[in-house]
């Protein structure tokens, strides 16, 4: 078996598994590798970090750039990387699916496809979200060495608040062959054990400031917690703050909250 065959496997495994395992976004290698340093056992890229790491915005990374991203983490650690492929760099379901076998060559143990379509700047038709996330599957569940394919509903992140809906979808991608489905915008714990609930897949939630605790979210039944580009935006965060501070005070007391030298183990 290989390094990233066994990787897939563990990957799998934590899905199956009867724990809540939390799932943090790095934005490159170092971070990646101070929250492996941490403990974490699994890491998932976010689209938004790795935009803001290469100086842009989100939704303007271009496939190759991920792939390379992908390639630089997965050579950094020694756990499974999930990657956000977007909507899969592409609207043909067989594009979606070239995509897919890309991240399995380059090492990820899973990868996730959302419905959000930013050029028509809407979630695209349940039937197009359905052919896509198929297509997915198909390349996700190579024989013998299958990815854990996530299929996310974007409704909640762009006004869409109707959780009928979004369940509609996510038992819809759950049975075109997504291994985990994602409605990332959840607020509640109600909203939570409703998507439980109603599919017999793992679900994904992402934590957000106001919203159920991780303790929380597990009692609720999901099996992965995320927070997307939550660290990347805290570091950014801090790194303005510092130098704002240096600007406008002359001052350096955000050395204070800098990393430990016990933090720069991660880099040896």
């Amino acid at each position: 078996m290989t390094d990233a065959a066994r990787r897939r496997r563990r990957f799998a495994e934590l899905h199956a598994g009867p724990a809540t395992f939390l799932l943090p976004n790095p934005w490159d290698v170092g971070s990646a590798r101070l929250l492996v340093h941490e403990g974490f056992e699994a890491l998932a890229t976010t689209s938004s970090g790795l935009a803001w790491s290469l100086g842009t915005e989100d939704q303007h990374v271009t496939r190759d750039q991920l792939l390379a991203h992908v390639r630089g983490l997965v050579a950094a650690v020694d756990v499974p990387v999930q990657v956000d492929a977007e909507r899969g760099y592409a609207d043909a379901p067989a594009g979606v699916a070239e995509t897919v076998a890309l991240l399995h060559d380059a090492g990820a143990a899973g990868c996730s496809i959302e419905d959000y379509d930013p050029v028509a700047g809407a979630v695209e038709p349940l039937d197009a979200a359905v052919a896509r996330v198929a297509a997915a599957a198909g390349a996700a569940h190579r024989d013998g060495d299958p990815m854990v394919l996530t299929a996310r509903c974007e409704n909640h992140l762009y006004g869409v608040d109707d959780l009928d809906d979004s369940v509609t979808r996510l038992r819809a991608y759950a049975a075109a062959g997504a291994d985990c489905v994602y409605a990332p915008g959840l607020t509640t714990v109600e909203q939570i054990s409703t998507v439980v609930r109603a599919v017999d897949v793992p679900v994904n939630v992402l934590a957000w400031p106001d919203g159920p605790t991780v303790a929380q979210i597990a009692a609720a039944g999901a099996r992965r917690v995320s927070v997307g580009g939550a660290l990347a935006s805290a570091a950014y965060g801090a790194l303005v703050a510092a130098a704002r501070e240096l600007r406008d005070d002359g001052t350096t007391a955000f050395r204070r909250r800098g990393l430990t030298s016990a933090d720069r183990e991660a880099f040896r």
